[in-house]
């Protein structure tokens, strides 16, 4: 993407910026100014507080971080939250937990522009520079991201134009298993929703040693039961599962909230 566009794809985000309506319930605390945009989804204020945009995930950079390269559209994504955010007072709105094991604030970035400020997560998501990346312990205004996340894909704005973040077949396990180490979205009919002593386990495909599994953990379990929330209903029922991909008995996600779960079509 060419400064230009960039230049042009910010614009747009501030043009189309809302107050952050529907993102509720959030304990709102004073910000500072962003001096630094260390990628598309981490600023520094000029306290020195490291702030992570919680709720999403942008490409990553690889940062000086030895064997890693950077992801695609990386660059660009920094570059618009740089063009949104950079030099401008904020406003952090925090949902859940609010410190990660580095330090940095886990928090609803706002950027102050006179009444209306910019919701930045929601932003950088509707314009495809990030997807939804939510987490059991901070799980508020997930609904708003989902939405934005799904009219981009559907757009193919930003990343979801590149076959690096291209949604997944489940019944494609070879495929999948050259994906464990990733964060991957994978889309496929439940063939079996199953519990075996405290996990749920579903399955994609008869031969649960080699197909795409999702594995419930019994933490897991109870946010679900909370939420009302049966995994078991889900047999024959389309999904998207989201989450990092490994390998145990073939690939697989550990699911540890409801949302890394999307309902696609019912059975």
């Amino acid at each position: 993407m060419h400064r230009t566009a960039i230049a042009s794809l910010a614009a747009a985000m501030l043009a189309g910026a809302h107050p952050a309506a529907g993102c509720d319930g959030l304990r709102m605390a004073p910000g500072g100014l962003v001096s630094e945009v260390v990628d598309g989804d981490t600023v520094l204020l000029d306290s020195g507080l490291a702030v992570r945009l919680i709720g999403t995930q942008a490409p990553k950079l690889a940062l000086s971080r030895e064997d890693f390269a950077d992801w695609p559209l990386a660059h660009e994504a920094r570059a618009a939250l740089a063009e949104l955010a950079l030099g401008r007072n904020v406003q952090l709105g925090y949902g859940g937990e609010e410190k990660d094991r580095y330090g940095r604030a886990l928090a609803h970035l706002f950027v102050e522009d006179g009444d209306t400020p910019i919701w930045a997560q929601s932003r950088m998501i509707e314009a495809g520079l990030a997807r939804v990346y939510s987490f059991p312990d901070n799980r508020r205004c997930l609904d708003q991201l989902f939405a934005g996340e799904a009219q981009a894909r559907a757009e193919k704005l930003g990343i979801w134009a590149d076959p690096y973040y291209s949604v997944r077949a489940a019944d494609r396990p070879d495929d999948l298993l050259g994906r464990v180490g990733d964060y991957e979205l994978v889309e496929g009919r439940v063939v079996l929703a199953d519990r075996s002593g405290s996990r749920v386990y579903l399955n994609f495909g008869r031969y649960w040693k080699e197909d795409f599994t999702a594995v419930i953990e019994a933490p897991a379990l109870r946010l679900f039961e909370r939420d009302g929330f049966d995994p078991l209903v889900l047999e024959g029922a389309l999904v998207r599962i989201r989450g990092w991909v490994d390998e145990r008995d073939g690939p697989r996600i550990e699911v540890t909230h409801p949302e890394q779960i999307e309902v696609v079509a019912r059975p």
